[in-house]
């Protein structure tokens, strides 16, 4: 890996918190992201969005007693914006099939889709057993 490769990856922000798997931390990842974006500067949206999005799912399909989730963020050079949600269910994966394509959704199940229609980038990565973390990067564009 060269300098130029290294220096790009190398994080201008990081944030990172603990929450409860209940809706009151979900709602409390996207007051506490909107205000961690503010302070360094950045747009609200779409990141609010995105956050709303995967907390909501970490606390609906990732949840287990006594568990919390955990929201990461973290801008990087050239200006972008990583979201990541880790919850213990790291035996509930998804995919992009899954949430692009299968059954209709009813009133729920639209979380994925508007995440994937606002991200840049998007994706699932397991571990550290029993844990995945549910990622979606934003360009800046500044």
């Amino acid at each position: 890996m060269n300098q130029r490769t290294a220096a790009s990856r190398s994080p201008l922000h990081q944030y990172s918190v603990l929450l409860s798997a209940t809706r009151r931390g979900a709602r409390l990842a996207r007051l506490l992201a909107a205000e961690q974006l503010a302070s360094w500067g950045l747009p609200l949206d779409p990141a609010r969005v995105v956050v709303a999005e995967l907390a909501a799912n970490a606390v609906l399909h990732g949840r287990v007693a006594g568990r919390g989730f955990r929201l990461g963020l973290t801008v990087t050079v050239p200006d972008t914006l990583r979201v990541e949600v880790t919850d213990p269910r790291g035996d509930q994966l998804l995919t992009h099939e899954r949430a692009v394509v299968g059954a209709e959704p009813g009133e729920s199940g639209y979380g994925l889709l508007l995440v994937g229609e606002l991200a840049d980038r998007w994706g699932v990565r397991t571990g550290p057993v029993p844990c995945k973390t549910v990622w979606a990067e934003l360009d800046l564009g500044r």
